[in-house]
């Protein structure tokens, strides 16, 4: 169908065979979907943000001295608060759960969790290794949780719930930060999601991996800027470094399920978010690619994969897995 590649037509029939209605429908990326030949939003219909760049967003926040969250706190509701301290509340609980559940994740490819393994062997690494490994845990048990059909957080999408869970998790453990100030990163966070989803997309069968787990990967290192005090232009190259160096990347599920090489993917992102953090931080925020052209990169660049690298899972990892499998018998 010609708006995007998860789309589906939907015609019914009278008894006599004649048809009465039709209704198309595309499933476009964390949950949404939208209709009819040119995919007309069914959710979020109401305009809540009227600036559609982050160039725009960052000089609205640059000329009134104000932060992301702010802006999110000037277009949204008084219930935005309630319902993202809902999601932080759902993310912490999904990291939690993963860290506690043991076993292999269902399906064919027998896959055991490895969450829980990462948590426990932390502990006995030096305080600088140690971090980095609690943040693999948490992604690991994160995507596991998904993998199992457990109860996780599209962010932006099902297949890349892990990676801002983790960092958000990670450094509220390790720095104490307030839920109020994760709630603020997190909104922070979401502008740039919807930046994405507006101009690009987040859908693997649309632009690949890199619009899920390069997106995720953006959004928690805004979030993770935000939190160490990082400026508008700051927090903005941080992102734009996260979906970056995600460019490219396919989408290639093993069996056509979020394990191999999803999950991986998920805690690689989180830690690849802390470092985009760190290195924006070191800067003044000037850099020559804006997030902004990134993600008009980003949409080109999926458009150009071949379908079978796009969660059809007839190239690249998955059909090596299945060639690998294969010989083995």
């Amino acid at each position: 169908l010609p708006f995007h590649p998860n789309g589906m037509k939907f015609v019914a029939f009278d008894n006599a065979g004649n048809q009465t209605d039709e209704w198309i429908c595309y499933s476009v990326g964390g949950g949404a979907l939208s209709e009819g030949e040119k995919g007309r939003w069914l959710t979020g219909l109401r305009e809540v943000y009227k600036l559609n760049t982050l160039r725009e967003i960052q000089d609205w926040c640059e000329s009134n001295g104000r932060g992301y969250w702010e802006y999110v706190n000037e277009n949204e509701d008084e219930d935005i608060w309630d319902y993202l301290m809902d999601v932080w509340k759902a993310m912490k609980e999904s990291v939690e759960r993963g860290i506690d559940h043991e076993g292999a994740l269902p399906g064919p490819l027998n896959l055991p969790r490895k969450g829980p393994i990462y948590y426990v062997k932390a502990s006995g690494y030096k305080q600088s290794l140690q971090s980095r490994a609690l943040v693999y845990a948490y992604a690991l048990s994160v995507s596991e949780e998904n993998a199992s059909g457990g109860i996780i957080v599209t962010a932006p999408t099902c297949g890349s719930c892990g990676v801002l869970p983790a960092v958000l998790y990670h450094l509220s453990k390790g720095h104490n930060f307030s839920d109020t100030r994760i709630l603020h990163a997190m909104a922070t966070a979401g502008i740039f999601g919807n930046v994405v989803k507006q101009n690009a997309s987040i859908s693997g069968a649309d632009v690949g991996c890199q619009g899920e787990v390069g997106v995720a990967c953006a959004m928690a290192s805004a979030a993770a800027c935000q939190l160490f005090g990082g400026s508008p232009s700051q927090i903005e190259y941080a992102a734009e470094m996260g979906l970056e160096h995600h460019l490219g990347m396919t989408c290639d599920p093993v069996c056509g399920l979020v394990q191999i090489p999803c999950i991986e993917r998920n805690a690689f992102a989180a830690t690849r978010a802390l470092d985009a953090n760190l290195y924006a931080s070191f800067s003044d925020g000037t850099h020559s690619v804006s997030f902004d052209r990134v993600v008009k990169v980003m949409k080109q660049t999926g458009h150009d994969l071949p379908s079978l690298y796009k969660e059809t899972s007839t190239g690249g990892l998955a059909r090596a897995y299945e060639q690998h499998m294969k010989e083995k018998k």
